[in-house]
């Protein structure tokens, strides 16, 4: 005698889980449906029959965009993860019988990341696993959080002042922190200087609203100096060429200095701290085989944390 089949909604529950997850993530609907590559009408109906089943309301609607209810944010912070998982199935088994040889790995960084920090281990994991397709997504640090917040990437790489509550932050590599000057500028035969000396030079830092620019104006108001900034430019091989072109000063973190520079570099340590640059993940994400493959080619002592060990960071 056969055994009697789980009812409907059981069988539909990862359908209409998924169907919640990604409208969480878009906070829409219809973008939800073209992930999906259904109707709009299917994932409609799939979220009501959640809501009806679970008795509660999960969205809050508004016009286009949609927001979760705080009970909607308990059941995502608990399905999330249920549906990458499973979603994930074939390849962390294929990963855990020994062979890892498809696969995709998005990861977010911003392009000094891209430039000096990740060519390393990009090499040497394309040479482990060649068949993995390695996408790069070059964003500022705003922009990461926003991709990985959606799931859109794996992880990201970069620097962070601040870490958010539902993120995780794990450095890697330190540099320090130097001002470059022109090789004729008054400050360049100097082998250090204060920030008041700085001072009445200008400075050309990257855009206002990444962290170069708040660790500049928060070490100088700490220390009671004026700055002021004479141009903004995106990219350190930009702001290097100008500072070489005698347009003004910089404060940069040395990482992005390899020696062939035609600039004089001052310590500012005595100022500025030691900047880290690492893995950034989502608390609480689901890490494909690939992602932790890259994972322990960059930083192979990340999972020995008794809270990583998983591979689904949660703390």
């Amino acid at each position: 005698m056969s055994s009697p089949s789980p009812p409907y909604y059981k069988q539909n529950r990862l359908k209409q889980l998924r169907a919640f997850c990604n409208a969480a993530q878009t906070q829409s609907v219809s973008e939800a449906a073209e992930r999906l590559f259904l109707s709009q009408p299917t994932v409609s109906l799939q979220i009501q029959a959640l809501e009806r089943e679970l008795e509660t309301t999960l969205f809050e609607r508004r016009g286009p965009k949609i927001k979760l209810t705080p009970e909607g944010h308990t059941l995502y912070k608990l399905a999330q993860p249920l549906v990458e998982g499973i979603d994930g199935l074939h390849e962390a088994f294929i990963a855990q019988i020994g062979s890892l040889e498809s696969g995709e790995l998005n990861i977010a960084a911003g392009e000094s990341t891209i430039l000096y920090i990740l060519p390393d281990a990009l090499r040497q994991f394309a040479r482990l696993y060649p068949k993995i397709r390695l996408s790069l997504h070059n964003v500022t640090g705003r922009d990461g959080m926003a991709l990985m917040r959606a799931d859109e990437v794996d992880f990201a790489v970069g620097s962070m002042l601040e870490v958010p509550d539902d993120i995780i932050y794990r450095p890697v590599f330190n540099y320090q922190t130097v001002l470059i000057t022109p090789p004729d500028h008054p400050l360049a035969e100097r082998q250090s200087v204060t920030l008041h000396e700085i001072s009445p030079y200008g400075l050309i830092l990257p855009p206002r609203h990444l962290s170069t620019w708040r660790m500049v104006d928060l070490v100088f108001n700490q220390h009671n100096a004026n700055y002021r900034v004479t141009l903004e430019a995106g990219g350190w091989e930009v702001i290097k060429k100008y500072v070489e072109l005698g347009m003004g000063i910089s404060i940069v973190s040395d990482v992005c200095l390899s020696g062939g520079e035609k600039v004089a570099r001052i310590p500012l340590s005595d100022y500025f701290p030691d900047r880290s640059y690492g893995l950034v993940l989502r608390r609480g994400k689901f890490l494909s085989p690939q992602a932790k493959r890259f994972i322990e080619v960059m930083d192979p002592e990340f999972f020995a944390s008794a809270d990583l060990a998983s591979g689904n960071p949660t703390r």
